[in-house]
C-alpha cells in the first residue's frame, strides 16, 4: 500500500482513504507535438475535516472576510511513503455540501510547469522593463546602430525598410531609394525608414526578471549562437516610428522601494514600473510638481495599455483615483508628453489599501527632480511588437522544439531541445514489473502530415513567393514521402518570416547588399507579426548611400543586413531559421541545409512516421523509489525492446501505472540498468 501525503503551503491535508488520486505526465505527446508547457494535472476531493476547513477557511461561507481566495493557485507538495514526489500548485475548484453541511472540497493539483503560463496571464511584451536599451531616435543613433557589431551589441538597426523600396542603380538619373552613392539630396536610404532591433535573449531575460524566474542555460545561453544571435525588429505600427507633428514622450522614473516586512505587495521595479500585486486597494493617486508654465500631457499605462490621459495641463497637478480609473493589480507606468522642455520638482504615487484587519495603510513613491526634454526617446517597451509574453515564449519553443520542466530542487526552469532532453535519460529494464495479462499495440501516427510554418508570411516577397509557386515561403510539409490516411497537423510559429532581397546593379553586376522590404503585396505599409532574423555585419562592402537628413547623404561601407541564415557562407554554417530548405536569398543556392525542421524536429518526427513504430500500452506497478526518481527522458526496456515514454498515468494510492510507449529508434548510447533501484535483479 502506498501512503500519499499532501501539503498545501506547508500544512498537512487530510485525504479520503478511498479517494483515487492519479497523475498523468507527458513531456511531448505524439498526439499533440506542438503543445508547450505540458505537465500533470488532476482533480480530486478531500474531506471537510476541521484541519481542511482551517486550510480553506470555510470557503463555502462567503460571509467570511479575508477568507481563502480560490481564484489563485497556492503552492503544494506531494509525498509518497514520506518521500518527496512532486511540487506544484493547488487550485480550489469548489465545495460539496450535504443537507446544508460541508462534506468535501474539490481541488486540482498542477505541476509547476503548467504554472509558468499562469504567471504570464494576458501580459504582453510591452509590460517588460526594457528601459536599459532606450535611446533617442536620431540620425546619429540609427547610423551608429546600422554599423555596430551585433555580436557585442544588444541593439542594432538592420537594413529593413518599413516603406521605401531600395534598389542599386549606377545610372545617375535614378535617385529615390537608390543605394548607389553620389552626392545627392534624395539618394539612398533615409535614416527614418529604419528602426532598431533588440536581441531576442534580452527579451527572454527581461521575462525572467519580470516574473521572478530562472531559466537554465542549457539552451538560453550566449554560447548557443543559433539562438543567441537572433534579433527582433522593433516594429509596432505601420510605417514610420512616429509622426513628426506629434509631441515627444518620456517615461517618469521613481525611487525603488522594496517590499516591507508587514506584508505590503506594492513595489517599484527598476525605477519606473509601479507593481500592484495585492488586493483591497482603496486609493491610487499621482501628484506632479513643476515650476514651469509650459503645457504638457500626463499619461498612465497599466500593463502597457493606456488607462488615463490628463489632457493638456500646466503647473502642479494631482490626479485622483476617479481620474485614473484603476485600482486593480498590474504594472503602472507614467509618461509625460510636451512640445517643450519642462523641469519637474517631483512626481509621486500615493497608494492606500486595507490590510486584513480593515486598517487603512498608505504608502508613497516619489521621484527625484527631473527635466523632460523634447527629444524623441525610442522606448523599447512602447515600440516592441504587440504579442503576449506566453505567445512569444511559446513561439521560441516551437521554433527550436524546446521542452521545459521545473527542477524540483531549486525551482529553476530547465529548458532544452527535445533531442537534448532525451539524450540525458537512462534505460531501465522493467519487464518484471509489467502486467502481462493484457496490453495494447496501436497505431502510433494519429495524422498523415505535419506542416511546420510561420504565421506571418504577408510581406511583399514572401507573399509573391506563395503566388508564384503555390507554396508558402519556408514551410515544411512532412509526410515521410507516403500517401497516408488521417488529418494534417500544423505547428505554427507566431512570428513574421521575410524573404529578403539581394540587390543587383540595374546596369549589371552584383553587390554585397541584402535588405528587407517590410510592406504588403500592394507595397503598402504593413504591420504583420513580430519579425525575427539574423543580423550579418558587412564590412568593406559595396558602398551605400545613407541619407542623414532630407537634404544630405553620406557613403558607408559597413552596415548590417538581415538574413534567414546564420552565415552568408554555407561552409561556415548551414544553420537557418527556415523550416524548409529554401534557395538562400544571398547565395542563390540550397546549401544551407540545417533548417529548423532538420536540426530540431526530424529525429522525433521521423521516428513517429516510421512504419515500424507502434503506440504500446501497458499496465505496470513500479517500485515507489523508482516512481520518485523517474524522468520522462528515461527509456523503458521490455522483453529486449527499448521504448520512449509518451505518457505515464500513475495511481498514487496503489502505485499502479498505465504507460504509453513509442519504439525508440534513436542511436543514443544508453546502458541498460536491470533494476530501477537496487541493482541486478
Amino acid at each position: 500500500m502506498v501512503k500519499l501525503v499532501l501539503y498545501i503551503e506547508g500544512q498537512l491535508v487530510d485525504l479520503f482513504e478511498d479517494e483515487s488520486v492519479s497523475l498523468t505526465q507527458t513531456i511531448q505527446n505524439v498526439r499533440d507535438v506542438g503543445k508547450i508547457f505540458t505537465d500533470f494535472t488532476k482533480s480530486f476531493n478531500v474531506p471537510a475535516s476541521s484541519r481542511n476547513n482551517q486550510i480553506f477557511k470555510h470557503y463555502y461561507n462567503f460571509d467570511i472576510v479575508g477568507g481563502f481566495d480560490a481564484r489563485k493557485k497556492v503552492s503544494a507538495t506531494l509525498e509518497l511513503n514520506l518521500l518527496p514526489y512532486k511540487k506544484g500548485k493547488i487550485k480550489l475548484e469548489g465545495t460539496k455540501l450535504k443537507n446544508g453541511k460541508i462534506s468535501s472540497y474539490q481541488i486540482t493539483f498542477f505541476g509547476d510547469t503548467v504554472d509558468i503560463k499562469d504567471k504570464f496571464r494576458e501580459d504582453k511584451l510591452n509590460t517588460l522593463n526594457l528601459e536599459a536599451y532606450n535611446l533617442d531616435y536620431t540620425t546619429a543613433n540609427i547610423k551608429t546602430k546600422l554599423q555596430v557589431n551585433p555580436t557585442s551589441n544588444d541593439v542594432i538597426a538592420p537594413l529593413i525598410t518599413h516603406t521605401q523600396r531600395l534598389i542599386y542603380d549606377s545610372t545617375p538619373s535614378t535617385d529615390v531609394g537608390n543605394l548607389y552613392y553620389t552626392v545627392s539630396t534624395n539618394r539612398g536610404v533615409l535614416w527614418s525608414d529604419l528602426k532598431f532591433a533588440l536581441r531576442v535573449d534580452a527579451i527572454v531575460q527581461a521575462i525572467a526578471v519580470r516574473y521572478d524566474m530562472t531559466f537554465s542555460t542549457d539552451f538560453f545561453s550566449s554560447s548557443n549562437k543559433p539562438y543567441y544571435d537572433l534579433f527582433m525588429w522593433m516594429h509596432r505600427k505601420k510605417g514610420s516610428v512616429e509622426s513628426p507633428t506629434e509631441n515627444q514622450t518620456a517615461q517618469v522614473k521613481f525611487d525603488t522601494w522594496a517590499n516591507d516586512s508587514d506584508g505590503d505587495t506594492e513595489t517599484v521595479m527598476s525605477s519606473s514600473i509601479l507593481t500592484l500585486s495585492g488586493s483591497f486597494y482603496t486609493g491610487l493617486s499621482l501628484d506632479l510638481v513643476t515650476p514651469s508654465g509650459s503645457s504638457y500631457i500626463c499619461y498612465v499605462f497599466k500593463n502597457g495599455v493606456q488607462v488615463f490621459s490628463s489632457g493638456e495641463v500646466t503647473g502642479n497637478q494631482s490626479f485622483a483615483t476617479e481620474d485614473i480609473d484603476s485600482l486593480e493589480a498590474g504594472n503602472y507606468t507614467v509618461f509625460i508628453s510636451s512640445s517643450a522642455g519642462i523641469s519637474f520638482t517631483s512626481a509621486t504615487w500615493n497608494i492606500t489599501r486595507l490590510d486584513g484587519g480593515l486598517i487603512t495603510r498608505s504608502k508613497s513613491y516619489a521621484s527625484a527632480s527631473f527635466t523632460y526634454a523634447n527629444s524623441f526617446l525610442f522606448d523599447f517597451s512602447q515600440q516592441i511588437p504587440e504579442i503576449k509574453v506566453i505567445d512569444f515564449l511559446t513561439g521560441i519553443f516551437k521554433m527550436f522544439n524546446l521542452t521545459a520542466y521545473v527542477d524540483q530542487n531549486n525551482g529553476n526552469i530547465i529548458v532544452k531541445t527535445l533531442d537534448s532532453f532525451y539524450s540525458g535519460g537512462t534505460a531501465y529494464d522493467i519487464t518484471r514489473f509489467v502486467d502481462i495479462s493484457e496490453h495494447e499495440v496501436n497505431v502510433a501516427l494519429p495524422y498523415k502530415q505535419i506542416n511546420f510554418s510561420y504565421k506571418g508570411l504577408g510581406t511583399f516577397l514572401a507573399e509573391n513567393h506563395n503566388q508564384l509557386f503555390n507554396f508558402k515561403w519556408a514551410e515544411e510539409n512532412y509526410n515521410g514521402g507516403q500517401d497516408l490516411d488521417g488529418e494534417v497537423y500544423t505547428v505554427e510559429v507566431p512570428f513574421e518570416h521575410m524573404k529578403y532581397e539581394k540587390l543587383q546593379n540595374v546596369l549589371g553586376g552584383t553587390t554585397s547588399i541584402q535588405y528587407g522590404y517590410f510592406v504588403d503585396d500592394n507595397q503598402d505599409s504593413y504591420i504583420g507579426e513580430p519579425l525575427l532574423f539574423y543580423p550579418i555585419r558587412q564590412t568593406g562592402a559595396t558602398p551605400i548611400s545613407f541619407r542623414d537628413t532630407e537634404v544630405s547623404n553620406s557613403s558607408i561601407t559597413t552596415y548590417i543586413i538581415p538574413s534567414n541564415s546564420y552565415s552568408l557562407v554555407s561552409l561556415t554554417s548551414e544553420v537557418n531559421i527556415n523550416f524548409k530548405n529554401e534557395i538562400n536569398e544571398y547565395q542563390n543556392n540550397t546549401e544551407f541545409k540545417d533548417t529548423l525542421y532538420k536540426v530540431y524536429y526530424s529525429q522525433y518526427i521521423e521516428d513517429v512516421f516510421n512504419s515500424k513504430n507502434r503506440l504500446s500500452k501497458y499496465k505496470l506497478k513500479l517500485p515507489i523509489g523508482f516512481l520518485i526518481k523517474l524522468s520522462l527522458a528515461d527509456r523503458f526496456v521490455l522483453y529486449g525492446n527499448r521504448y520512449k515514454i509518451n505518457s505515464i498515468d500513475t495511481n498514487l494510492n496503489n502505485g499502479e501505472s498505465k504507460v504509453e510507449l513509442l519504439i525508440d529508434f534513436s542511436n543514443d548510447v544508453i546502458d541498460i540498468t536491470d533494476d530501477p533501484i537496487f541493482g541486478p535483479i
